[in-house]
């Protein structure tokens, strides 16, 4: 039977969750800022991502075309799009875990290498060994060399205190208070919630101080009240352990909550090719390019996989209310074909024009004139005739 989430006001190294509004405003719960504990083992400057022309296919689909990504040493960047449009696949590119079919890929001005050491990944499920406890399982995530030595040194027997080994063991220990799990570090995953396990797998990708973290849907699977806390969470791990991230997600709210910009990209096959002119220009006009990305057609006229690139306002934490972020939702919606309900009280119009309809039609069986049909009456503030008569 899995544990609850840890409840604010825990103290100890977990951190302090102190109150930021009393108990019993307005009869409202309190809400609960968490102190993080400062990181004593801060990863190295975070590095930028530079994508030229990148481009995969699979068989006859094309996924990505003509990509072209600046991103920023530390930025952290959401990338947003409709299901198979290459989200994943981008993921893939930069962490070395697939190879492009044309372009170049490059962290800190160098080629990305297979399974990259420079990247970590976490995926929307944990993918947590269940027949280990959360320690040993952010333990997985320590580099080679750190591993092979405590590996050594357990096979030795010896009780001396080997550099790597405490240093591997105090990174471990850092890691869980950072993520709030130092207490509950000996369950197995059955025993705790979605979202301790989430919490463990971030603290496995951070184990070997990645200069980019690659976060694929890390927040999907799970309830949305959870899903607010791991955003806020991520927010302070990014603060203790600077790093680049790149976020694939779904969700248009938690993109623009969290990251600096936001990177819309196009389901190539539901795209024709342009044709491109004598001077290399599709017959459509080229697509303006945006800072940090360039929107423009391949040589052989595909249109490119970056849709539009949005820089979020504000500096983070941002107020969710904020209504420069609601006005920036209506339109990241749009360009994922969620187009606005415009409000023109279409319910009442057509309740309008049936009464009138009908009043017409009786009138012209009977033919009595009658007057125009009045608009339907707000049952939540008048009562109705029937209403009246009792």
């Amino acid at each position: 039977m899995g544990v609850p989430e840890t409840e604010p006001g825990q103290g100890g190294p977990n951190g302090v969750f102190r109150p930021v509004t009393p108990h019993g405003t307005a009869g409202t719960p309190p809400t609960y800022r968490r102190d993080m504990p400062t990181s004593t083992t801060r990863a190295s400057s975070a590095l930028p991502i530079r994508l030229r022309g990148v481009g995969r296919r699979f068989g006859d689909r094309p996924v990505l075309n003509a990509l072209d990504l600046d991103v920023t040493a530390g930025e952290i960047i959401a990338i947003v799009g409709p299901s198979g449009c290459g989200k994943s696949t981008l993921l893939r590119q930069v962490g070395g875990l697939d190879q492009p079919d044309a372009g170049t890929v490059d962290i800190d001005d160098s080629t990305t290498r297979p399974t990259d050491q420079r990247c970590a990944i976490a995926f929307q499920e944990p993918r947590l060994l269940p027949w280990r406890t959360l320690r040993q399982n952010v333990e997985l995530g320590l580099p080679k060399a750190r591993k092979r030595s405590e590996r050594a040194e357990a096979g030795k027997g010896t009780t001396g205190s080997h550099p790597d080994k405490a240093a591997g063991r105090a990174r471990i220990t850092e890691l869980l208070d950072l993520v709030g799990l130092g207490s509950s570090a000996g369950l197995r995953p059955r025993q705790v919630s979605g979202g301790m396990a989430q919490r463990t797998s971030l603290a496995r990708a951070l184990a070997r101080a990645p200069k980019v973290l690659l976060l694929d849907e890390p927040f999907g699977a799970l309830d949305a009240l959870t899903r607010l806390r791991m955003h806020d969470l991520l927010l302070d791990i990014h603060r203790a352990e600077p790093t680049t991230v790149l976020l694939v997600t779904h969700d248009v709210d938690e993109a623009l909550y969290l990251a600096d910009r936001i990177v819309v990209l196009a389901d190539l096959s539901q795209q024709q090719p342009r044709p491109a002119d004598a001077t290399g220009a599709s017959d459509t006009g080229a697509a303006a390019p945006t800072a940090g990305g360039a929107a423009h057609a391949d040589t052989a006229g595909g249109a490119p996989s970056i849709q539009r690139i949005v820089t979020v306002p504000g500096d983070r934490p941002r107020d969710r209310d904020d209504p420069a972020l609601a006005e920036l939702r209506l339109q990241l919606l749009a360009d994922l074909g969620v187009h606005r309900v415009h409000a023109g009280n279409s319910i009442t119009s057509t309740l309008t024009a049936t009464v009138a309809t009908t009043t017409a039609a009786a009138a012209g069986h009977t033919g009595t004139p009658t007057a125009p049909a009045p608009a339907p009456a707000d049952h939540r503030t008048a009562p109705d005739s029937t209403e009246t008569n009792r």
